[in-house]
């Protein structure tokens, strides 16, 4: 008999990273339950659910997680978000998780955020500097969803990237933490590689790894 393939809720499917983790995702055999405010975008396809809706929708959220057997997160702040979308609908992830039975999460934000781990070269507190004073809504919560994360009791990874481009994709990727080795930016093919293993990867449960090309 042949195994049931497993199922994925995607949060950010129609996003430049989310179109390349939603291919992939199919590509592998998993089936993927998406959730897009404009479903059109990402047509019919073999092994896709689509729910109309929109990541601050409660009933949204919980249609897209139930049946579901873990999440990938790569929504975020776009123009005209709201002050606080990646914080409060994470908070909604994370409730429609823990009420359906759900422990693994992958989220995907920016290189500024800190872990403990890291070793910020003199390069980075200055990009870290500017992230604040030019980006710092998009910084503050970005901070935000990572503490509603710390605070769930999931098995949580974050995956943070320094800056992403359109290059295509070399199948390899450097990994680690911010300024031990790391480079000052990736391909979004190369993201969605590394974000696809996370499914699986303990090695980072709890835990903010920094991948770079």
């Amino acid at each position: 008999m042949m195994e049931k393939s497993r199922t994925i809720a995607l949060f950010g499917a129609t996003g430049k990273t989310g179109r390349r983790v939603l291919a992939r995702l199919l590509a592998a055999r998993y089936s993927v339950r998406a959730l897009a405010r404009t479903p059109e975008r990402l047509g019919v396809i073999d092994g896709l659910t689509v729910i109309a809706g929109d990541v601050l929708d409660p009933d949204a959220v919980a249609k897209t997680i139930r049946g579901s057997d873990a999440v990938i997160s790569v929504f975020g702040q776009v123009k005209g978000s709201p002050l606080h979308v990646q914080t409060d609908g994470t908070r909604l992830i994370v409730e429609q998780m823990q009420a359906h039975g759900l422990t693994r999460i992958v989220s995907l934000s920016g290189g500024g955020l800190r872990d403990p781990r890291d070793r910020p070269k003199v390069a980075d507190h200055v990009i870290r500097f500017l992230l604040k004073t030019l980006s710092g809504r998009v910084l503050a919560d970005a901070e935000g969803h990572l503490r509603v994360l710390e605070q769930s009791g999931l098995d949580w990874t974050v995956v943070r990237g320094p800056r992403l481009t359109e290059k295509p994709g070399t199948g390899s990727y450097r990994l680690g933490w911010m300024g031990l080795d790391t480079g000052i930016e990736i391909s979004r093919n190369d993201l969605a590689d590394f974000i696809l293993t996370q499914i699986d990867d303990v090695r980072f449960v709890r835990a903010m790894p920094f991948v770079s090309a």
